[in-house]
């Protein structure tokens, strides 16, 4: 896995939460509290969309660990020399494996 592949799953993560916070009408902050404390929804129809809503956050949290985690590993073992010198190498798509 690349860099750029977890950007791009924290991209695709970022567009399934926006659906279910305009289907729902909360930020995902909110319903993943209350799903977090084992509160359920009154329409068992629901059901099947907060797994995926809790499943799609909990991938978002990870891979942005995951990013940020092996930037800093990046940095510290001079494969790269600055914040600006990732993005650069990132914007140009450049493979830069993750370590994970």
């Amino acid at each position: 896995m690349t860099l750029d592949d977890v950007l791009h799953d924290i991209h695709a993560m970022r567009e399934d939460l926006l659906v279910f916070e305009r289907k729902y009408g909360v930020p995902t902050e909110m319903f993943y509290e209350a799903y977090r404390t084992g509160e359920e929804p009154a329409d068992s129809s629901w059901v099947l969309d907060w797994s995926e809503w809790a499943a799609s956050y909990q991938i978002l949290q990870e891979r942005l660990a995951l990013f940020g985690d092996e930037s800093r590993r990046l940095l510290q073992s001079a494969q790269v020399t600055s914040y600006v010198d990732l993005m650069e190498r990132t914007a140009r798509h450049e493979s830069i494996t993750v370590s994970r």
